[in-house]
């Protein structure tokens, strides 16, 4: 059904001539014609007052009242008392239906060359389109606990910064963002995560795809090599391929990425780029060994390790693993996190801290980019971590997830027995689990994406090493009591288990 909402308070793209012969006013009533006859203009859309067109188009506003009252009497428009000037509700379907004009260019229509660049073509359009990823209900990773969002909290915060909102919160701002933000972040940071910085290294951004990006612009050119965990997030991957960079799988292992290996194919990488709190899709912490032979690696080799802690605020064994930016003496660490695990996604609201000499670098890049980030947020998340609200919120939202953890878990193991080798089960908002030879995850997950289940397979996340079958299930956001009925749905679509 397409929606017959107007854009208030907007003039439809028309203009008239004066220099030509037809009347101002037949001009007019030509145009809004076309409009409703092909469907740009949909019946009940909002046309606006005579006076604020005639002023859009320089003209007197006798001669848009002439044409407002030839298409109202031939029922093209018709008027509301009080409310205004609308296209007629009683103009027959198929005259404003949003069926293509004639001769407009279809796929079967378009030819002649049309280049594109040869990085979008490296990414997989059927991976964008996996049916797993739109779905949302129990195992979809990246669903939060939103039951347990403090609205009340954050609704008098935001009301806080509507009411007193100043004109310089409506300019341009510092490409780094808020200065209030970005003090309250390297408090939790140097609190929370061990992370050392100060407010002046860290840059906001949207999210920790957008960190990526703006890291592998600044730090990579095209051809550089980039170690890369194996499996590893499929979008990390993607925003490396996008930066043109020669991408080097490094296996990962019970402590995480294999940095020996990485040294016997790239030995003078440009970069590594590693999830050592938490690896994704495995679920391993990467061991204090690993992490001192990686810096060492990127002190030796004049290399960068770029540290992705996307949801190292949840663990449920022991407390959470301080960062390895921490223990970088050589400031060869970029360090990113995220509020969209914390908090809600569509906040979109991240981090970069940068070592300080590559502040004015990032800035420049950043600049040309989108010029800064969005400030009104940035204020409210402020006052949300300085006033407490974000440490009470973690501190529930951890004993919430534990829980949900645990039923999954669970369920899992007794409707499964030991079909399922369960991995990562202690931190984050997924687990993973691996399935026994000669089964396909991607084929199961379509089957369960048919009714409403939805798996994310886990050989996707593989560039090198021999994939492993399996899945990646969240749990964030289903209920405790609801986690068995979920398993019990996913046993049925796989053979041979129970």
């Amino acid at each position: 059904m397409v929606s017959n909402k107007a854009v208030a308070g907007f003039s439809p793209l028309i203009s008239v001539d004066a220099r030509v012969g037809k009347p101002l006013h037949k001009q007019i009533y030509d145009a809004y014609r076309a409009l409703i006859v092909d469907g740009s203009l949909r019946a009940g859309a909002s046309i606006p007052s005579t006076r604020s067109l005639a002023v859009d188009l320089g003209i007197s506003r006798i001669s848009v009242l002439n044409a407002y009252a030839q298409l109202t009497a031939e029922g093209y428009f018709e008027g509301r008392v009080g409310s205004g000037t609308f296209v007629s509700l009683s103009l027959p379907e198929q005259l404003t239906s949003c069926a293509p004009l004639q001769g407009a260019p279809t796929s079967a229509t378009i030819s002649g060359p049309r280049p594109l660049s040869r990085r979008g073509g490296l990414l997989s359009a059927s991976s964008a389109s996996a049916p797993w990823r739109h779905g949302r209900g129990a195992f979809t990773i990246g669903q939060l606990a939103f039951d347990q969002f403090p609205f009340r909290v954050w609704s008098t915060l935001v009301a806080r910064h509507c009411r007193n909102i100043a004109a310089k919160e409506l300019n341009y701002s510092d490409p780094l963002g808020i200065k209030e933000f970005r003090e309250a972040i390297a408090g939790y940071l140097r609190t929370a995560r061990a992370v050392h910085c100060d407010a002046q290294q860290i840059m906001v951004v949207s999210g920790s795809q957008q960190a990526l990006d703006l890291a592998a612009r600044v730090l990579f050119d095209p051809g550089d090599e980039v170690w890369i965990e194996d499996p590893c997030y499929e979008l990390m991957r993607q925003a490396l391929l996008l930066a043109g960079c020669a991408l080097v799988p490094v296996p990962v292992d019970a402590e995480g990425l294999h940095v020996a290996t990485g040294v016997r194919r790239c030995p003078r990488a440009r970069a590594a780029v590693v999830t050592p709190s938490h690896q994704y899709p495995l679920g391993v912490t990467m061991s204090a060994p690993r992490r001192l032979q990686l810096l060492e690696w990127a002190q030796r080799a004049g290399a960068w390790i770029v540290e992705d802690d996307y949801d190292s605020e949840y663990r449920y064994e022991n407390m959470p693993i301080a960062s390895l930016q921490g223990l970088d003496r050589n400031a060869r660490v970029i360090y990113i996190g995220t509020f969209s695990k914390t908090l809600f996604p569509s906040l979109r609201l991240g981090y970069i801290v940068i070592p300080p000499d590559l502040v004015d670098r990032f800035t420049a890049v950043r600049r040309a980019m989108d010029i800064f980030p969005p400030s009104f947020h940035q204020s409210v998340m402020a006052d949300f971590i300085n006033e407490g609200h974000l440490s009470r919120h973690i501190r529930k939202t951890r004993v919430v997830y534990g829980e949900r953890r645990d039923a999954l878990v669970e369920a899992l193991q007794t409707e499964f027995n030991s079909f399922f080798e369960i991995l990562g089960r202690e931190a984050g908002l997924y687990l993973t689990v691996t399935l026994p030879k000669g089964l396909r995850d991607r084929k199961i997950a379509e089957l369960a994406a048919a009714q409403r289940l939805w798996l994310w397979p886990l050989s996707p996340c593989y560039a090198d090493t021999v994939a492993k079958q399996g899945f990646i299930l969240g749990f964030g956001g289903t209920q405790a009591r609801e986690m068995r009925a979920a398993v019990r749905r996913l046993l049925a679509l796989i053979p041979f288990a129970g």
